[in-house]
């Protein structure tokens, strides 16, 4: 186990004695001082290692201790720098500040004021870096093969980050065309799998009397057609992971298999009689309720159980915020690229669209809308009359309701005597929401799609308000 981290200080002041007096102040709170005494020698020392913060003497004797700031500032942003300066330099110190100093002391100066002044500013550079490990985990767009920046897929990133380092078994539901096989890919990428095999069985797509055959391998002779040994897919991911798709259309016997081969870590091949040790991790998915599953006697109580150890539910593109926009935009940045058209980005009319539209075949319906875009027209940008049907229909509706309608009802609810009365922002969306819902009979995507927004948020809105009416009753 790694001792406690170290914290290091370059102090540059050409006083001796008072370099001897700084030392000794901080070395009280077991901070490790290194002095220099000119500019050369601490550009030399921070060249040699980058310190946690640097305690600089303005005046030195061969350099200007702004020159010194102005270098770590750009060589290493994250050292906090305090300055110590004189009672007759001090707009020469508040420059410091303005040039990236974190602070500065006047002297003379006590123990107290220089250690409380140093532990600020590591306090500060330590919430700076947690601050963009956050910004990075938090808003990022991409995660391995993944587009989207929604905080639903945030939690999802942050799920997979956190398991993929161990074993545990991965049990991802969501519906069709919501990215399970992205998601088991990213889970073997982020562990300590990942130069090992993945391997890919869809339960659904592989006949009932094949699959035994296709996870465990036969041997020759074992059925008609088998001319040859073959290795299954279990023992082809040994060492590495093992993603069973649709894994609730496996026949009854075969999960009998599939459990035995959970249980002991062995596979006998089909027809055969030698026992092999494998090592594998299983990712399995559905479109389906596995627990409703196994209630209703279509999927074993206990293989359930030993496969849903971690869940991770990918959610609708529909609920996504606006993951459909950002999503489409990069499929047309592709396509575009690969069928030799000038596309550039869709109209505000096609964008507000594909925020609207439930997406009910999610990320694989919205990738294919694109590519026959792509496919049949050209042009810089993609516009209403181009998008294949039920969305062309959708793009019509929006255009007959004209969402001039719905921004007018902010400006004109507001206005007063020639002018604009303030008035709480949150009200304003409010009365802007429901404006919206009555006049589109209170169909959610059709108000969504004129205010350019998510369904999801109307629709988070509207429990926010129920939940507030309900509890001021």
């Amino acid at each position: 186990m790694s001792g406690p981290h170290v914290i290091n200080i370059l102090l540059i002041e050409d006083t001796v004695p008072l370099a001897r007096v700084y030392t000794e102040y901080m070395r009280s709170e077991s901070y490790h001082v290194i002095h220099v005494e000119t500019g050369a020698a601490a550009l030399t020392a921070l060249a040699d290692a980058v310190p946690d913060a640097v305690v600089l003497d303005l005046k030195l004797p061969d350099m200007d201790g702004l020159d010194i700031l102005r270098h770590i500032r750009e060589q290493a942003p994250d050292t906090s720098v305090v300055v110590i300066t004189a009672h007759g330099s001090v707009n020469t110190a508040v420059e410091a500040m303005r040039q990236g100093a974190f602070d500065f002391i006047v002297k003379p100066f006590n123990a107290t004021r220089l250690n409380v002044t140093l532990r600020n500013a590591l306090e500060r550079k330590q919430l700076t870096r947690t601050v963009e490990v956050l910004r990075k985990t938090l808003d990022r767009d991409r995660f391995h093969d993944f587009i989207g920046a929604s905080a639903e897929m945030q939690a999802v990133y942050r799920t997979i980050e956190s398991v993929a380092p161990s074993k545990a078994s991965v049990f991802i539901t969501g519906e069709s065309g919501t990215g399970k096989e992205l998601a088991a890919d990213a889970i073997h990428r982020a562990s300590p799998r990942r130069g090992r095999a993945f391997i890919a069985l869809n339960c659904a797509a592989i006949p009932k009397d094949l699959l035994e055959s296709e996870i465990f391998g036969h041997v020759k002779g074992a059925f008609t057609g088998a001319t040859a040994d073959r290795v299954g897919a279990a023992q082809a991911a040994d060492g590495g992971t093992l993603f069973l798709d649709e894994i609730c259309e496996m026949a009854l016997d075969i999960q009998v298999k599939l459990l035995r081969f959970i249980q002991t870590g062995t596979v006998q091949p089909v027809g055969g009689s030698r026992v092999d040790k494998v090592d594998v991790r299983f990712v399995c998915a559905t479109n389906r309720d596995p627990l409703a599953e196994a209630e209703a006697g279509r999927f074993r109580e206990d293989l359930y159980y030993r496969l849903h150890v971690v869940p991770l539910h990918l959610p609708p593109l529909r609920d996504r915020e606006d993951d459909a926009v950002l999503i489409a935009r990069a499929f047309l940045k592709d396509y575009a690229a690969e069928e030799g058209r000038s596309f550039v980005g869709f109209s505000p009319e096609v964008e507000a669209v594909f925020r609207a539209y439930d997406w009910p075949g999610n990320v694989r319906q919205l990738q294919n809308v694109v590519r026959n875009v792509v496919v049949l027209h050209d042009g810089p940008l993609v516009e209403p009359a181009m998008l294949p049907e039920p969305l062309k229909s959708r793009a019509k509706d929006s255009v007959a309701t004209s969402p001039a309608t719905a921004v007018r009802i902010g400006a004109t609810a507001t206005e007063s005597g020639g002018g604009i009365s303030i008035r709480p922002l949150w009200l304003v969306e409010k009365e802007i929401i429901q404006e919206a819902l009555r006049q589109c009979d209170d169909d959610v995507p059709k108000a969504a799609t004129l205010l350019e927004i998510s369904p999801s948020t109307i629709y988070r809105k509207l429990q926010q308000w129920k939940a507030e009416g309900a509890g001021k009753r």
